[in-house]
């Protein structure tokens, strides 16, 4: 059995807990947070541990999952245990990732364990879908839609602004450009013109609302490149209108094959989620079986999707995937 920990207790990893349910190779050794232990209550009543007792640990713990956020917690999170556990990660702001990369990557090597980051739907495999896309046909185009769903990711980040005490961030495609997509046009298009967000947010009594609505609409990396409305709501309305977490989205790639370019080809992956969290945890276990795999070979350093042998996700051996799948 695959001994799995988890870091942190939000969604995400509630989404960790029900998947290793589910996962007859694994079994969970127990939650870690940063909130006192004796307040988080488990589905499964697996125990539940302080952050600073993780390190006696590392010796129970084959591989960690780690759910934290990416604005602020997984940069450091991930480093610093990939120095001692083999870590998964779902660190999501892309335009960081390389750097991301470089800094688990040299705690990862110095520990001889093994890291991949980046896991999920997007980055993850949707990621796997665009570099297929292009591999297969190079004379073509990307066009990756999101939503319409619940962003974790970005929602965590509206949460972090000063005054906010919470919030829901909506994924938007704009129908217009997901159709020209789907017409063959090959339009070029901004990331404007691709999504919309909007935000629903609940703010302290006192807190300046134009205030946070520029922190929100000036945010790097998250909607400064994005047509954004922000609302204010109480916080029973969220309760009451936006208690789920849906998501999706579709990586389509257009291309031509024959000598002269003479046919033309789509490619569409779609993907339609109840729960987003729920789903990005089930990807990050598959990943950490993954991990502990390669792990058990002998390799370390840090990894991304790209890096990982598709037969390794899977709780079946090579031999039963060529007579089942293949």
């Amino acid at each position: 059995m695959i001994k799995i920990g988890i870091v942190g207790y939000g969604n995400l990893g509630k989404g960790v807990e029900s998947a290793i349910v589910h996962s007859s190779d694994m079994t969970l050794v127990g939650v870690f947070t940063r909130r006192n232990p004796k307040s988080v209550h488990t589905y499964t009543d697996v125990p539940v541990y302080g952050m600073d007792e993780i390190y006696k640990m590392k010796d129970q713990i084959d591989v960690l999952i780690l759910c934290g956020g990416s604005a602020n917690d997984l940069p450091k999170q991930t480093v610093e245990l990939a120095q001692y556990f083999n870590v998964i990660d779902s660190f999501d702001t892309h335009a960081k990732i390389p750097e991301h990369f470089e800094n688990v990557n040299k705690s990862s090597e110095k520990s001889q364990h093994v890291s991949i980051i980046s896991v999920g739907w997007d980055p993850g495999l949707f990621s796997l879908n665009r570099l297929y896309g292009q591999a297969i046909l190079p004379n073509g185009k990307d066009y990756t839609f999101w939503g319409k769903g619940v962003s974790q990711g970005h929602s965590d980040a509206i949460r972090r602004v000063e005054g906010v005490l919470d919030a829901r961030q909506y994924t938007i495609p704009v129908d217009e450009a997901l159709e020209s997509v789907r017409n063959g046009d090959n339009p070029s298009l901004t990331t404007r013109q691709k999504h919309m967000r909007e935000c629903f947010v609940v703010a302290k009594p006192d807190a300046d609302l134009s205030k946070i609505e520029m922190t929100i609409k000036t945010m790097p990396h998250y909607f400064d490149e994005y047509d954004t409305t922000v609302h204010f709501i109480t916080q029973e309305e969220l309760d009451k209108n936006h208690k789920g977490i849906p998501h999706g989205g579709i990586v389509f790639r257009t291309g031509t094959t024959g000598l002269n370019n003479e046919n033309k080809h789509l490619v569409e992956y779609k993907l339609t989620l109840d729960s987003n969290p729920e789903f990005t945890s089930s990807v990050l276990v598959a990943y950490a079986r993954a991990a502990y795999r390669m792990y058990q070979q002998g390799q370390c350093g840090c990894k991304t999707v790209f890096d990982i042998p598709p037969a390794y996700l899977h709780v079946e051996s090579g031999e039963e995937l060529r007579k089942k799948l293949l």
